[in-house]
């Protein structure tokens, strides 16, 4: 049995989330950037997550660094302070080993625990049932589809929206 485990990411893990997310720049759609960013880019990145006091986690698989996940701010507007966007991200040769089900569920808790409120997945192509599937799974309801949003690898791709309630969700205020 390999052992999966989960833990904040650190500055340390750096270049092998770098080498996962190159991967999905140069051969997938989960993300819309066309050209990977460097080491430096991806640590300011990962340090402006952080300074927001979101979560960033690091799966570990076998002491591997076998994908990451984080929640961005949704959109900048104060109104949206309660609201985030995940993004994950696994490691090619370690996809179906339960790696996006098991970063998946600890990010919505850390979010929560955090006092936010609802998730937006935004999914890169609505052909991609992994991600629509594992969001699902998690409770999130597809809100609605960008179409033909985004032009990669010589075509137009859409976005899926996906939403769900965090803790208390809108019954509530904050």
């Amino acid at each position: 049995m390999r052992a999966l485990s989960i833990r904040p990411a650190t500055p340390a893990d750096i270049p092998a989330i770098a080498a996962i997310y190159g991967h999905h720049v140069r051969h997938g759609l989960a993300s819309f950037e066309l050209d990977p960013p460097d080491e430096a880019e991806l640590a300011r990145r990962q340090a402006e997550i952080l300074g927001r006091g979101l979560p960033y986690l690091a799966a570990m698989l076998d002491e591997r660094l076998a994908g990451y996940a984080y929640a961005g701010p949704y959109r900048s507007r104060p109104a949206y302070r309660f609201a985030v966007e995940d993004s994950i991200y696994v490691d090619p040769s370690m996809t179906g080993q339960g790696v996006g089900r098991a970063l998946l569920p600890a990010l919505i808790a850390e979010c929560e625990r955090r006092g936010l409120r609802q998730m937006i997945a935004v999914i890169g192509d609505s052909a991609n049932r992994a991600s629509i599937g594992l969001h699902a799974g998690f409770g999130f309801v597809r809100i609605g589809t960008l179409p033909a949003i985004g032009f990669k690898f010589g075509r137009w791709v859409d976005s899926v929206l996906m939403q769900r309630a965090l803790g208390p969700g809108d019954a509530t205020l904050p």
